[in-house]
């Protein structure tokens, strides 16, 4: 027993960080903040892991259970007909795509000049919705600082993860009247559960795992939303998710999102994080901006609209969509287009900034060795 509870022991650091998320959650929930287990958790071990006694672990295996459940409810939104319509859709999605991370590259290089931090490792740490993509990638390359990546990708995050339900929620900005209805036709199907739940589940377990197999971006999140909308084209039905499976979800993301951010490795803290905090905001403002777009050109609500280009995770914004009742599939299917584009087209690029940049300081310092 004392082996079990002793404060290095991984077991001991799993439960402690399961239950400081735990009572996070509990405690948005009583005060009725929106989504209440995926914020709460977030704060509560982020808060809990800065007390030097407490030490916090989060198990890959929970976290990856938590993106598999989520990944199989953005999946019910994407029926045949959701899939057309997101086909329809292609042209808007590559050009708002293009126009979010161009916007979030001249962000980059105005903080990189204020904080002296150099370019690549800022435009790493704001290419938007790419978090462990671009903190894989950080990991690749020297030369990028690892921490500062992870510190803005996640603060970014947060931010948004933080203003954006309430964005959702007040004046001009609320749309309670936009209910995904087919969300909720596939979600409340009362027919035999346990034959059909034990085929998603295989599917879901199986295409993660491909996923994880040929690198695929965040594979237990995308594998199961894939297995989901290949099976709503058969006659096999979707079985039913009670809302404290969505909730327990949010709780295995949100604890594993809390014990990301570790400020103590940054240099100069104060700059940095009020620059993070700036450059959120900016990135927030652009994608309202660009929704415009999205609300002249479809007549969608501002929530649909907004969280289909906002700058955050897919599985966040798809949760975010959810509880605002805006059209899931839509969200989920522009985000899922970003994080691809992200995984496949932005990685070379970068590269290529960054081969150019390393040429170019290879060019001056051999400027300045023949003129010695």
């Amino acid at each position: 027993m004392n082996r079990f509870w002793n404060r290095a022991n991984k077991n001991t650091q799993y439960l402690t960080a399961l239950v400081a998320a735990f009572f996070g959650g509990l405690l948005f929930s009583l005060i009725g903040t929106p989504v209440p287990w995926l914020l709460g958790p977030i704060m509560a071990t982020m808060v809990a892991s800065r007390f030097k006694k407490v030490q916090l672990s989060w198990s890959p295996l929970v976290r990856n259970t938590g993106l598999m459940i989520i990944g199989y409810s953005f999946g019910l939104a994407l029926t045949k007909k959701a899939l057309i319509e997101i086909s329809e859709k292609l042209p808007s999605m590559l050009g708002l795509t293009v126009l979010l991370i161009l916007f979030c590259a001249g962000i980059a290089y105005l903080v990189s000049k204020l904080t002296g931090v150099d370019y690549p490792t800022v435009l790493t740490g704001s290419i938007p919705g790419g978090l462990s993509q671009m903190i894989l990638f950080a990991e690749e390359h020297k030369g990028i600082d690892l921490t500062t990546v992870s510190f803005l990708q996640v603060a970014r995050l947060l931010m948004i993860v933080f203003t954006v339900p309430f964005i959702m929620l007040i004046g001009p900005f609320s749309d309670s009247t936009n209910l995904n209805v087919e969300f909720t036709e596939v979600t409340t199907f009362s027919g035999p559960f346990l034959p059909n739940a034990l085929i998603y589940m295989g599917l879901c377990i199986l295409m993660s795992f491909i996923g994880q197999k040929v690198h695929a971006p965040t594979p237990f999140l995308l594998g199961p939303i894939i297995a989901t909308a290949l099976l709503n084209l058969t006659s096999v039905q979707a079985p039913f998710l009670p809302t404290w499976i969505l909730d327990v979800s949010q709780l295995m993301i949100g604890g594993y999102i809390g014990l990301l951010l570790k400020p103590e490795g940054l240099k100069s803290k104060a700059k940095m994080i009020t620059l993070a905090l700036i450059s959120g905001v900016f990135m927030i403002l652009g994608s309202m901006v660009l929704s415009g777009i999205l609300i002249y050109q479809y007549g969608v609500s501002f929530s649909t609209s907004f969280l289909s280009l906002a700058p955050g995770g897919m599985d966040q914004m798809g949760i975010l969509a959810h509880e605002t009742n805006a059209n899931v599939s839509m969200v989920t299917g522009y985000q899922i287009f970003r994080l691809l584009f992200i995984f496949f087209v932005v990685p070379p690029f970068l590269r290529w900034i960054f081969l150019k940049k390393k040429n170019n300081t290879s060019e001056e310092e051999n400027v300045k060795s023949s003129a010695e």
